[in-house]
């Protein structure tokens, strides 16, 4: 992630349990070798977390921080989450509840 990736999100903060996400890029070829074309790659399932909300609201007026935090690479459904534009590059906004899970290391 660089540094004006980071700048550009900053510009939207998200609200409640709301992440925003930058989708990470998809391999290029197959294991056998084989290029993949753009117009037969899928969309990646995962993707670096760049901002979070404060927390979800529970029925008390309590707020329950996120488990997520910034920097973190998660995966997320197929269909999960907004599309947005900033600055030229795409993020996804998406509640907690969306993401799959972490991945370690």
């Amino acid at each position: 992630m660089s540094s004006n990736d980071s700048a550009s999100a900053s510009k939207i903060r998200p609200l409640q349990d709301r992440i925003i996400v930058q989708r990470l890029e998809s391999e290029e070829k197959t294991s056998s070798g084989l290029y993949i074309p753009d117009s037969a790659k899928e969309k990646p399932q995962q993707g670096r977390v760049i901002a979070v909300g404060k927390g979800k609201v529970r029925d008390d007026g309590a707020i329950q921080p996120l488990d997520l935090s910034v920097g973190e690479k998660i995966l997320f459904g197929k269909y999960a989450g907004t599309e947005i534009k900033i600055d030229g590059t795409e993020y996804l906004i998406m509640r907690e509840d969306d993401v799959l899970g972490v991945v370690q290391g």
